[in-house]
């Protein structure tokens, strides 16, 4: 008789105790059923369903031109394969900021019709009244500080935040906020890495890097980039795990000449 073992589900709490043991948090963002399936089975604690699919799965420049319906269409298809990540969408650019009643409607949508695990948000003091807002609500908020790409038009330019000492007293003052109002975990992107260890260490929650160093409690990629399916992007923090683009396209290619040279199907491969 096999026993169906029962597979332990990834939790807010579970991440806070995994903090206190010092074990270290994975994260990377998967977009799509098939996908969120495979990085399931294989073990990883957290995914993201990140707004960086305006990206990479519909070519948009910025993440800004994503919409709430395309986020909840991703993180439906994600939570449909997940048996013990814990699942976090992204609030994309427009549904929270300076409006925290929009922010909560956006995300009890988002909970309501992904059945996601929790929402994130990016920024500080300025967005805390939807932070606050949408925790009223028992929806847990993950924050996002340091480069926060749906604010790109306001920096110009993706290059390493927090390098002067007035932005980094921001950030650390931010990520108290966050912390003090309820965040179960916070994102740093593209920081320097003492800055990052220093925020890991002053807060009592989750703090996951992007860019941010091994400091901090936990790292998050974009799968599209550590698969090594894009191409054109390679930031010092990237560690491409394999070159999936070459092998996809030698696939494709062989693919391609099989069926002009009249070799697929063969006899074995038809009715």
């Amino acid at each position: 008789m096999s026993v169906h073992k029962e597979v332990k589900r990834v939790t807010t709490h579970v991440l806070s105790e995994m903090k206190l043991r010092g074990e270290k948090i994975s994260m990377l963002t998967a977009y799509d059923y098939s996908m969120a399936r495979l990085v399931d089975e294989a073990g990883l604690d957290v995914i993201l369903v990140g707004d960086s699919a305006s990206n990479v799965m519909a070519g948009n420049e910025t993440t800004l031109p994503i919409t709430l319906d395309q986020m909840i269409y991703h993180g439906k298809s994600v939570v449909k394969a997940v048996n013990r990540a814990l699942v976090v969408v992204d609030l994309p650019f427009g549904t929270y900021q300076g409006d925290s009643k929009g922010a909560l409607i956006s995300s009890i949508r988002i909970m309501k019709e992904t059945h996601a695990d929790a929402v994130k948000m990016e920024g500080g003091k300025e967005v805390i009244q939807s932070v606050e807002r949408i925790l009223s609500a028992g929806i847990p908020v993950m924050g996002h500080l340091g480069l926060m790409p749906q604010s790109i038009h306001k920096y110009g330019t993706y290059t390493v935040r927090a390098k002067q000492d007035a932005e980094a007293e921001k950030l650390i003052e931010d990520a108290r906020l966050l912390e003090e109002a309820g965040c179960f975990a916070i994102v740093l992107e593209k920081i320097p890495a003492a800055l990052g260890e220093r925020v890991a260490k002053e807060l009592k929650i989750p703090v996951i890097g992007i860019g941010a160093g091994g400091g901090v409690d936990g790292q998050v990629l974009v799968i599209h980039d550590m698969l090594g399916i894009t191409q054109e992007f390679s930031p010092r923090f990237l560690r491409r795990y394999h070159n999936l683009a070459t092998e996809i396209k030698g696939a494709v290619g062989n693919y391609i000449q099989d069926v002009k040279s009249r070799d697929f199907p063969n006899d074995k491969e038809q009715y």
